[in-house]
């Protein structure tokens, strides 16, 4: 199991709300409000335990949109169902909502 940190689960929070959908750093810097030193040393935590696939996007999607590649990531089976019951628990619970309200409020 990775390291959970308060940080760990609000990108899993983010994660699972749709996890079919493939999310890439930037996207997620700015959905859970973190830097992007620290979410993508998360990124590659979860990926190294099997939580997190990543594959880079299809070249002629960049280049027609004329920025750079990005890197998709998106949830395991393994990962979703960890993610869940992690989520679940009253303690990461308690700390997802207390990280937000930290983030808006520019404390975290």
């Amino acid at each position: 199991m990775p390291r959970m940190t308060l940080q760990t689960a609000l990108i899993l929070d983010e994660l699972v709300t749709d996890p079919a959908d493939a999310r890439y750093g930037l996207d997620l810097m700015h959905a859970v409000g973190l830097k992007s030193g620290t979410v993508y040393q998360i990124l590659a935590r979860l990926e190294r335990a099997g939580w997190l696939t990543s594959e880079w996007e299809d070249p002629a999607v960049h280049e027609s949109e004329g920025r750079p590649r990005r890197r998709m990531y998106r949830l395991t089976a393994e990962g979703v169902a960890q993610a869940r019951r992690v989520l679940s628990q009253p303690a990461y619970r308690n700390q997802s909502a207390r990280a937000r309200r930290l983030l808006t409020e520019g404390g975290l």
